[in-house]
């Protein structure tokens, strides 16, 4: 099995996750004592929060880039980078390794098309619903049409994954919040929704609500063990 590198940190609640599910599915197929060969930098995400605040993604781009040069130093394989945001600068830090680094949106538009989904509504941080990179994505590559939330509740879903879910805080109101966007999405056509935040799973999940979900997190984190056991 190929050693995975975790680029994680941001936030490190949904960056356990990866670790705890990459571990569990490497054993349910290998079976006895079998883990997952992992290399886990965990950055300060105080820091790249700014970077993201402020706009500044090429300073962002260089401080990840840097550390997925280390965790290839270190011995991995493949890169996972366990954030969905930060897959706005995929490009730069994948120019810095010369390991192949797993898209965060391509598991979920191949699981996507495998359901016969052919348009869904995403949800995230601002950056992953209102920049390019990852609609794009999911429509030039898996011919999947995305529709995001209104302004407002674009500021809403925001708002808590950073006051609350990146710091480990849950509440049925917020659960309520987003329940409630996850149906007007559907009413607007979606037939599923993209936890399209490595956190967003932390809240919500598929007992929740009968509307399909993706959560990008167990995608991602199924992914890197297909690509590490190939």
């Amino acid at each position: 099995m190929k050693t995975i590198g975790l680029l994680g940190g941001m936030s490190w609640e949904s960056t356990s996750t990866y670790y705890r599910l990459i571990n569990q599915e490497t054993n349910r197929r290998l079976g006895g004592l079998h883990s997952a060969p992992l290399i886990l930098f965990s950055v300060d995400f105080d820091e790249v929060e700014a970077l993201q605040r402020s706009a500044d993604w090429a300073g962002a781009a260089e401080l990840l880039g840097r550390r997925a040069a280390d965790l290839q130093r270190a011995g991995a394989d493949l890169l996972v980078i366990c954030t969905n945001t930060m897959h706005l600068v995929a490009p730069e830090i994948a120019s810095r390794v010369n390991i192949p680094l797993l898209h965060i949106a391509d598991p979920t538009g191949d699981a996507l098309r495998a359901a016969g989904i052919g348009r869904a509504g995403l949800l995230g941080t601002r950056f992953t619903m209102e920049e390019p990179f990852y609609r794009e994505r999911l429509t030039r590559v898996h011919k999947v049409d995305v529709i995001t939330p209104p302004e407002e509740e674009r500021v809403s879903v925001h708002r808590i994954i950073y006051d609350e879910l990146c710091l480990g805080k849950t509440s049925a109101r917020s659960r309520s919040l987003y329940l409630e966007i996850i149906h007007r999405l559907r009413k607007r056509g979606a037939e599923a929704v993209i936890l399209g935040c490595t956190e967003i799973a932390l809240l919500v999940g598929e007992a929740d609500t009968d509307v399909k979900l993706f959560d990008t997190t167990a995608l991602h984190a199924f992914a890197a063990v297909d690509l590490a056991l190939a």
